[in-house]
Parts: structure tokens; sequence; C-alpha cells
């Protein structure tokens, strides 16, 4: 049974809708968290412990981005791990076992970025994200790119939230059920 490191900041969704992007955030952790506790256990590299849902456990963000904080988070762990990130509101736990049996896997996102990594062994770990982030990560180790819808749907404005809103989790379809 894996470990699932999920890097969270709630600010990273500066392209969403200001009226929904604290919201949001905080609902697609959520939808994220509960499929990752489904899976094993679960730590959430944030600077808002606040946020964290129940079950999880906080692990402090030291700052420098996303690869510092899903970095040392890996430092701490051992065993197999999995990284997913936080604006995944279609993950479940069914993908993300799935994406444990892969052995060293990604999945990337439509955009040549990545959204989640199998590290059976988390030594391997580079901090390669950003722009063509996939990419990098297949050149530094011989990762399997694995398509699984649940998690290549991240939200990074208001029209892929548009996209994936009939296969989001409970917490961000409630939110979305608001009337703005």
């Amino acid at each position: 049974m894996p470990m699932i490191v999920v890097p969270y900041r709630g600010d990273a969704k500066r392209r969403v809708s200001s009226g929904l992007r604290a919201a949001l955030a905080v609902a697609m952790l959520g939808d994220v968290v509960e499929a990752a506790l489904a899976v094993g256990s679960t730590l959430v590299v944030t600077d808002d412990p606040s946020v964290v849902p129940a079950g999880a456990e906080a692990f402090p963000d030291p700052g420098g981005g996303l690869g510092s904080a899903v970095g040392a988070a890996l430092a701490a762990a051992d065993g197999h791990v999995l990284v997913v990130n936080a604006d995944l509101p279609a993950a479940t736990a069914v993908a993300l076992r799935a994406l444990a049996a892969a052995g060293l896997a990604l999945v990337e996102a439509p955009d040549g970025t990545t959204n989640a990594l199998s590290l059976p062994d988390p030594s391997v770990f580079a901090p390669l994200y950003g722009p063509g982030s996939a990419t990098r990560f297949r050149a530094h180790a011989p990762f399997v790119t694995v398509s699984l819808p649940e998690l290549e749907c991240d939200v990074d404005d208001d029209a892929d939230l548009d996209r994936i809103a009939p296969r989001v989790g409970r917490r961000t379809r409630a939110l979305l059920a608001v009337p703005a």
C-alpha cells in the first residue's frame, strides 16, 4: 500500500474565477484526499494546515515551489509513494491504485505537465515540474506514461472546470451546485 503525497497551495489557481478560487481549491483538495485515503496514508504538503481534511496528515511546506514541497515530503517517506496534485477533482481510488500498479510511472496532463507520479523508490524523484515536465521526468528515469482520465483532468482555469464538471468528486460538485 503506497503513501500518497498531495502538495497544496491555496493561491495556485489564479486563472480560476476569483469568486470561486479559494473554495474551489479546498474542495478539490478534499476530493483528492478522499480518494487517496482509500488507498493509503496521505500527507498534504501545505503552509495552511487548517485546510487538511480529516484523516490526512499535514506536512509543512518548506517554500520554494512544487518540486521543493514534494522533495521535502519524499525525504520523510519510506517505500512506494504516489505524488498526486491537489487540482485533480475527478481522482478516484481506482485510478490511484492503477497508477501504483504501474510501477515507476507518471500521468501527463494535456498541456505536457505532470499531474501524478508513482515512485516505488522515492529517491528517483527530481524536482522537474513546470511546462514540459512529463518529458523531463521521462528523460530523467524510465517512467512509464499511464493514461488515467481521472488523473489527466486537472483544473487550471474556468474552461477546465467546465469541461470536467460532470466527473468531479462530491465536494467540488457540491460547490459548483451553489449559485454564484
